[in-house]
């Protein structure tokens, strides 16, 4: 579903593929952190994924139904402890994919903006 939701996005906003590929990850890391740590992989819980433009500024929005988190805490993945770790790199890529990166609701709503080419 997400895919396809970016492939719309691709086709009606004529994205090129760098900006595409930085969007499909960078938002499926965002949906499947949403669904495995917001909602702790509860089927009864929802994850909410929107799309805005305004202006030139492309924007989607992750919504999870789980209790937030405390995103100013995050440990650094690249630091050498955690290079072995399997998990913990989904933030640091969304940060370093989009142009912008914000988290709202004590953790449960992630924004990723990203700028179009004018």
């Amino acid at each position: 579903m997400i895919e396809s939701f970016i492939d719309n996005a691709k086709e009606r906003f004529h994205l090129n593929e760098d900006m595409y590929g930085n969007i499909m990850i960078a938002v499926t890391e965002a949906v499947n952190n949403a669904i495995k740590h917001g909602n702790k992989a509860d089927s009864s819980k929802n994850v909410f994924l929107s799309l805005t433009l305004d202006e030139n500024l492309l924007k989607f929005v992750v919504k999870d139904e789980g209790p937030g988190f405390d995103f100013h805490t995050l440990p650094d993945p690249t630091a050498p402890e955690n290079l072995d770790k399997p998990g913990g790199r989904g933030i640091f890529l969304m940060r370093h994919l989009s142009d912008d990166v914000n988290f709202k609701d004590n953790g449960r709503v992630v924004e990723l903006s990203f700028y179009m080419n004018a």
